[in-house]
């Protein structure tokens, strides 16, 4: 395998005959036992996948380099996946999204590593929360970011208002409830002047740690079907799992320089890579019931911006970067004194003409004790997924 760092050893988890991917990094990829790690498997990854094209889903073993397929979805992307998650309350059990073309709308599917397909919910998810109770749903056809949508999910440009918006999902009874609506996000909105004859969106739901709350991104942008709907405005939104208590932490002109947001060590935590300084992404958090903010700076952080995620016990985090000279770089950072320790560095070399939102990411995932990482990347040529026991 090509080298990757040095000091540590990273290993290759998928085979080498195809494109292997998980997706993103604010969800965990395996299984309880720590044995097996789930997967996507498809065959482009030069191209927005087109209406009907598959992927395959299923997991990778530890130490095995093979690939154990288990069910195809309609409902894929580069940078996401099939947003696959391990539930809770159903042993050895997974979740995740498809397209039924029967009802021709997009469902989540519920897959038993030993029975295949064995139920599913009447909404695809984005996220579940940390105690398995819940789901949290949104109209994926609103996002006109075709690489974080899906294809099948046709563009939906229609006017929103109480009818759409953020559902949570019983995941034991399968009911489901709007909990959050777009009126409900424009009667606070702090520029709502800005969201005039705009398209909306919603987009990157997460729960804290307790399950109490979750975070999203509400968005908008006038042209909506350009390949790169750039530029679009962006308002981070906090509120209770019911809906109550909704905030607006985050206006557009704090996101200025802010490329990602993800729940931290504490129920009302947030952890943001932010280039506020002009100096390059810093890691920075504070807590979103404060009025003013009070943020407080972790790392000054490596410079591009990228992924974060802390450990399991919070005490470090996982940091990456976006490519920089056909280089990306996953680190290590010590929360008490914001020292990195890089662990690898990985090739990341694209042709042009490919659309941005096909690029390979390297979106660090920590297994569930913190003892070990798992990257995406294209690092030999065709995605995989590398592995590094620290």
């Amino acid at each position: 395998m090509k080298s990757i760092d040095n000091q540590y050893k990273w290993k290759r988890l998928s085979p080498t005959d195809a494109h292997y991917f998980f997706g993103y990094y604010d969800r965990c990829p395996w299984s309880k036992d720590d044995e097996l790690h789930l997967c996507l498997k498809v065959g482009q990854a030069e191209r927005i996948p087109e209406m009907g094209e598959q992927a395959e889903i299923g997991y990778l073993k530890k130490g095995s380099e093979s690939f154990t397929p288990l069910t195809t979805t309609r409902a894929w992307c580069h940078q996401q996946g099939a947003m696959t998650l391990w539930l809770e309350h159903k042993q050895d059990c997974f979740v995740f999204n498809d397209w039924d073309e029967s009802k021709n709308k997009l469902i989540a599917r519920i897959v038993s590593l030993k029975d295949g397909v064995v139920g599913g919910y009447s909404r695809p998810l984005y996220a579940i929360s940390p105690d398995g109770k819940w789901g949290a749903s949104l109209n994926f056809a609103r996002i006109p970011r075709r690489g974080y949508s899906y294809a099948d999910a046709v563009l939906d440009k229609s006017p929103c208002g109480d009818g759409d918006g953020i559902y949570m999902v019983n995941l034991e009874t399968g009911e489901d409830r709007l909990i959050i609506s777009y009126s409900d996000l424009l009667e606070i909105h702090p520029a709502k002047y800005m969201t005039e004859e705009k398209h909306l969106w919603l987009n990157h739901i997460g729960f804290n740690c307790d399950s109490s709350r979750i975070q999203f991104l509400f968005r908008h942008c006038a042209e909506p079907e350009k390949k790169n709907p750039w530029p679009w405005q962006t308002f981070m939104y906090t509120a209770n799992i019911d809906g109550s208590d909704l905030r607006c932490p985050i206006n557009n002109a704090m996101w200025n320089g802010v490329s990602h947001q993800i729940w931290g060590r504490s129920p009302n935590e947030m952890l943001l890579d932010a280039n506020w300084q002009g100096t390059g992404s810093e890691y920075v958090v504070f807590d979103e019931q404060d009025t003013p903010l009070n943020i407080e700076r972790i790392s000054t952080g490596m410079g591009p911006m990228g992924h974060l995620i802390f450990s399991p016990d919070g005490k470090s985090m996982l940091a990456d970067t976006y490519a920089v000279d056909g280089v990306q770089k996953v680190a290590r950072v010590d929360c008490a004194t914001g020292d990195l320790q890089l662990l690898g560095s990985f090739s990341h070399t694209q042709p042009d003409h490919y659309p941005v939102d096909v690029r390979c990411d390297l979106h660090p995932r920590w297994n569930r004790t913190g003892t070990s990482v798992t990257v995406d990347s294209i690092h030999e040529g065709r995605r995989a997924v590398y592995y590094l026991e620290l």
